[in-house]
């Protein structure tokens, strides 16, 4: 009971940060891909720094590195749609479509790992999913960026999974499996940065100034490197499920940011509030069915 409670309540601090993310896809002049980049190397350069003071680099084997970078590839493409629907659209609306990666889950994990569905899951899910429908009612400016919300949800569902099985089966560490993920998705977009130039000419991939160069080493990380590694500590001790469903809060941490920063919340109405309230509504579902179940 206590470490479940544990567990939950570091989840719980990594979704509160990750609620920042989002803002920096306003801050930073650069485009998703290039923009991803950036914040892969930065992480990397910094978690790399922190496990050498600790004494905690170590060598892996060459087939359990090449399973934990392959995960960070689906990482690197969660973020980049991530950050592409925040600037199709707005903060609120990119952070909101998020909340549907529990409903993927409900789709993936049962084929990827063979299991039957729990269909309390799939009825928890539909609540976060009306919340999402009364969101998508909103401007149709907006759609490109709720449709790249909802690629970026299906990736990080996807990849949550992958991850779990990952971890389990290689037994590394989390920070370990972080810096290998986060190297792989920084080769991966490397070997991408050539495409995206032919077919964005006009988009710039050098940060435009000292504001975009503090806020990529805030965004690399504080809200990267902590986030992560608590929610890959959550994920060795809670569902996939369980874990997307947290990050469901993400939304209402990152609408308040805006509302402040950028006073988003003239570009949403009623239906956008009908939709939060039911994400939130998912989540506390969820979390007090964890907390019960394991009394």
């Amino acid at each position: 009971m206590r470490e479940k409670t544990l567990t939950l309540i570091i989840l719980h601090i990594a979704v509160f940060l990750a609620g920042w993310t989002g803002i920096f896809g306003r801050l930073i002049s650069l485009g998703g891909l290039p923009l991803v980049w950036y914040r892969m190397i930065t992480s990397v350069v910094v978690l790399a720094a922190v496990l050498g003071c600790m004494h905690r680099l170590h060598r892996t084997a060459w087939k359990a590195v090449l399973k934990i970078a392959g995960c960070g590839i689906l990482l690197a493409l969660h973020w980049v749609a991530f950050f592409a629907s925040i600037q199709a659209s707005n903060v609120s609306i990119g952070v909101a479509c998020v909340a549907t990666s529990c409903f993927f889950t409900t789709l993936f994990d049962p084929l990827v790992n063979r299991r039957r569905i729990q269909w309390k899951n799939i009825l928890l899910s539909f609540i976060a999913i009306a919340g999402i429908l009364f969101i998508f009612s909103i401007d149709v400016r907006f759609r490109l960026g709720i449709a790249l919300g909802l690629l970026c949800a299906a990736l990080y569902s996807l990849f949550s999974i992958l991850n779990i099985n990952v971890a389990r089966e290689t037994k590394e560490d989390s920070a370990t499996m972080l810096l290998y993920e986060l190297i792989g998705g920084v080769l991966f977009l490397t070997l991408c940065i050539p495409a995206f130039r032919a077919l964005y000419p006009a988009e710039p991939v050098v940060p435009a100034g000292m504001a975009d160069l503090i806020s990529l080493l805030l965004l690399g990380s504080v809200f990267t490197v902590i986030p992560f590694l608590f929610q890959l500590q959550a994920l060795r001790k809670l569902s996939a499920f369980t874990v997307n469903m947290a990050y469901n809060l993400e939304p209402p941490y990152s609408i308040a940011i805006a509302a402040v920063l950028f006073g988003e919340l003239q570009e949403v109405g009623f239906s956008f509030w009908v939709g939060i309230c039911l994400i939130v509504l998912s989540v506390v579902l969820q979390t007090y069915s964890v907390v019960r179940g394991n009394k």
